[in-house]
């Protein structure tokens, strides 16, 4: 029996309330969450990254997608919790269930700060023929959470001009110029990522992700910043004051936004809270589009993008030297202690901490070897880990936070013998990979437009992959930044459909993933740029920052084209000239070996 579901459900009925909702959320809409803002996590058991749990009197339910269906039956186990695996035939949507079970005039409970307005709006329409009520403004979970962990209230720190390459001065004033042209007079920002973009300031609130708890109302004349005062010292404190901004308690936005009257309101719904949007007067206008700032802060100003390629050297060196140690150290391994998913992982962290300027991780490492990488997003757990043998693929995902840059690169490795099939998958997703980074296109292309170019070595075969082909990514920032990307369809949860942009920076990661035997993914990272403008318009085109050999161990020339051919010689040529002068010559002297040209 879960006791803290019967004591959830014990506050429910005090309050007549006929379900209660509780998401993976904090108060910011933000992709990772801190320790404080894990309820989900709380009172089911469920560890996964996504989801979102309902509970009823007689019922409770956990919805998530498939990455993670395996992992939550099993942790959901005694729970009270059944598992509705979401996409699949026959399992209702949380709105459809809701609209199922919720009884006339009945009482939908949710904490307001961590559903994001644009969800409260469809639920409220879904639910509107049987007159529901939402209860917004109680955090049901954390009163029956005892010790649960304080809101994250790690040192601020300001990122210097070398890095940022535009002042945060320059940035508000852009802002301001946009919220004229959108005709708005207060505009009301709370994603994390964007805040710290626009003051040049940096933290370490969430994992993997430098960013700051804080909210920011911009006027014509004034800038609030909601955050905890312990966070900052003396010289942010002085920096901020110099850029003209009025410091407020993190907590008072709620009652700061109730005073707006007559105002038109630029803000994004499906990224601002329902507790925030619903302290909005009725007189106000709200505009709801795109947040100024997320535009502005994809498209890399010339000083990030050269600091961009820096970082990316150091990322290449530690994750060069990784696979010249892992090659070798999985053919003469004898130790006592085994070569793990999670023991190599940890060493390729070390790699990168060695490397000046690295400031950790930019999310968490997939490590996994042979039918583990089949699951696309596997994490590496202590029952889960598995020994590596010198036969089969292993792949690693991983990423650094540099001063420079964020770094994100999968590479897939050859342990030892591999079958026909992988060998031939392999070369086909390193063509993909390739391929769409050789293309030149019109400025006004989306990645709708250009993901085919990635596809088309596998629908020809009646293959696919179930996952975008890239993603933004920030700068010093989160490893997955809006608004653009490269996929073939459009999915509601993804806003990342924007015309791709010089200076936007964009991971190309194709793979192929067979359940029980194998899984391969090759990723580069790559900045867009112009190429020539002629009569018929501004070509564009890429160029890779990401600089590391693709293991030839693993490839068959034999299906690739001259094309395919000359763009792996030409991109090895480009790894060993960069990259040579940082290894040792025994590791110099193998990567001449593992870029060599091929035929």
């Amino acid at each position: 029996m879960n006791e803290k579901l019967e004591q959830l459900r014990s506050l429910m009925a005090e309050r007549h309330m006929d379900a209660y909702l509780i998401p993976t959320a904090d108060f910011h809409e933000s992709e990772y969450v801190g320790e404080h803002f894990k309820c989900r996590k709380f009172l089911t058991g469920f560890t996964g990254s996504a989801g979102i749990a309902v509970v009823t009197p007689d019922e409770a339910g956990l919805w998530t997608d498939g990455r993670y269906f395996v992992q939550a039956a099993s942790q959901l186990e005694g729970s009270g919790f059944t598992l509705r695996r979401m996409g699949q035939e026959g399992v209702p949507t949380i709105e459809e269930y809701l609209e199922q079970t919720m009884p006339e005039h009945g009482v939908l409970g949710f904490d307001g700060r961590v559903v994001n307005s644009q969800m409260g709006r469809e639920l409220g329409e879904v639910l509107e023929s049987k007159a529901v009520t939402f209860s917004y403004e109680e955090d049901l979970v954390g009163m029956i959470w005892p010790d649960r962990p304080a809101l994250s209230a790690e040192p601020v720190w300001i990122l210097d001009e070398k890095y940022a390459g535009v002042s945060a001065a320059q940035k508000i004033a852009d802002l301001r110029k946009a919220m004229k042209e959108a005709k708005a007079g207060v505009h009301v920002l709370t994603t994390l990522d964007d805040i710290v973009w626009l003051l040049n300031i940096r933290g370490n609130d969430i994992p993997y992700n430098p960013v700051v708890l804080s909210y920011v109302v911009v006027t014509e004349e004034k800038f609030y910043l909601f955050i905890n005062p312990e966070v900052l010292g003396d010289e942010v404190k002085t920096y901020l004051k110099g850029l003209g901004v009025t410091l407020k308690p993190y907590d008072d936005i709620y009652e700061f936004v109730k005073a707006f009257r007559r105002q038109n309101v630029l803000l994004e719904t499906g990224k601002t809270n329902y507790a925030i949007i619903n302290n909005l007067d009725d007189s106000n206008k709200i505009i709801d589009k795109l947040n100024p700032t997320a535009a502005a802060k994809a498209m890399k100003n010339p000083v990030e993008i050269e600091n961009e390629r820096k970082a990316h050297i150091k990322d290449g060196v530690a994750v060069t030297k990784f696979i010249y140690w892992l090659k070798k150290a999985v053919k003469e391994h004898s130790g006592n202690e085994p070569l793990t998913e999670i023991s190599v992982s940890d060493y390729l962290e070390e790699l990168r901490r060695q490397q000046e300027g690295n400031l950790g991780l930019s999310f968490d490492t997939i490590s996994a070897y042979k039918e583990h990488a089949a699951m696309c997003h596997y994490s590496a757990t202590p029952e889960t880990d598995v020994e590596l043998k010198p036969e089969g693929l292993y792949l690693v995902d991983s990423g650094g936070q540099y001063y420079e840059g964020t770094t994100d690169i999968t590479r897939t490795v050859a342990l030892g013998p591999i079958t026909d099939e992988e060998r031939e998958h392999f070369t086909l997703v390193a063509m993909s990979m390739l391929r769409l980074g050789h293309v030149k296109f019109l400025h006004g292309c989306r990645g709708l437009t250009l993901d085919y170019v990635a596809r088309e070595p596998f629908w020809t075969r009646g293959l696919n992959y179930d996952h975008g082909t890239g993603h933004g990514v920030g700068y010093l920032l989160n490893v997955h930044e809006r608004p653009h990307g490269i996929r073939w369809k459009m999915v509601p949860e993804r806003m990342d459909n924007a015309e791709l942009e010089a200076g936007m920076v964009t991971s190309d990661e194709p793979g192929i993933y067979i359940e029980g035997s194998h899984g391969i993914r090759t990723e580069n990272l790559m900045v867009c740029k112009n190429a020539e403008k002629n009569e018929y318009g501004q070509f564009m085109e890429f160029e890779f920052l990401t600089f590391v050999p693709i293991d030839l161990d693993a490839l068959d020339p034999s299906i690739m084209e001259p094309k395919d051919i000359a763009y792996l010689n030409a991109y090895h040529r480009e790894v060993y000239e960069k990259i040579s002068p940082y290894l040792t010559a025994e590791e110099a002297e193998w990567l001449k070996e593992y870029t060599r040209e091929i035929s």
